[in-house]
């Protein structure tokens, strides 16, 4: 299984960029899974991880691990640029979370043309918190908007706020999905949630990622074949 991780390059000041959690637990979900991976994003090379995102207070094992593996940083600091990624030699994509991916995954041209060959090949797309932004350019074979009418999550207008960045970020990503006709739902605050509509699973936040990893890697392991996808799975 070869896996192409997508990952914001936004880094300026006050703003977030990417995610540790969202990073580190589905890395070592498929790398546990025997999976090669590979990380994009839009600028190459290192990934922008804010401090907070590294918190002992909210930084699991997994991702402490990964902070303390050679390789694993290696890993985050040399990822290839979204332009230079081709769909084709990809079986699984995973949209990693974090701020970030508001601004430069969010409409982004190279985004849109990987999400759409994933998806035209009806190969596993998964997206965690923010960075299910990337979905909204995409279309589908008909021309039809990729997150019309279809069943998703992502980072809750609540945990914005919680988060304190509600009045910071350029759009709140639960009321510009449901704008464009997805089918948008969320749990509580903080806790797992993950939804998957045919070969499309999304993760409301940082908690969710490592659900969506193991529900893609099920997915893979089990069923391979993209005309057997499950229809509108809610999780």
């Amino acid at each position: 299984m070869k896996v192409l991780f997508i990952t914001t390059s936004h880094n300026k000041p006050g703003q977030t960029g990417g995610w540790l959690e969202d990073l580190a637990v589905p890395y070592y979900v498929f790398m546990d899974a025997g999976a090669e991976v590979t990380i994009a994003s839009p600028n190459g090379g290192a990934l922008p991880l804010p401090h907070q995102s590294q918190s002992i207070i909210i930084v699991t094992r997994k991702a402490r691990h990964l902070l303390n593996e050679a390789m694993a940083m290696t890993f985050l600091s040399r990822s290839i640029t979204l332009k230079d990624a081709k769909a084709e030699e990809f079986d699984v994509v995973f949209m990693c979370g974090g701020h970030g991916a508001l601004w430069d995954l969010a409409g982004n041209k190279s985004v849109k043309r990987l999400l759409e060959a994933f998806n035209n090949s009806g190969k596993p797309i998964g997206a965690v918190g923010h960075a299910v932004a990337g979905l909204l350019s995409a279309q589908n074979k008909s021309g039809m908007l990729l997150v019309k009418g279809r069943r998703l999550t992502a980072f809750s207008n609540s945990e914005e706020k919680r988060a304190g960045l509600h009045n910071a970020i350029p759009f709140l990503l639960a009321d510009t999905l449901r704008s464009l006709g997805a089918i948008y739902s969320s749990t509580t605050d903080c806790i797992s949630y993950v939804v998957a509509d045919d070969n499309i699973i999304t993760g409301q936040n940082p908690a969710s990622s490592e659900e969506v990893a193991n529900r893609i890697v099920a997915w893979y392991t089990i069923i391979k074949k993209p005309n057997l996808v499950a229809k509108s799975v809610n999780v």
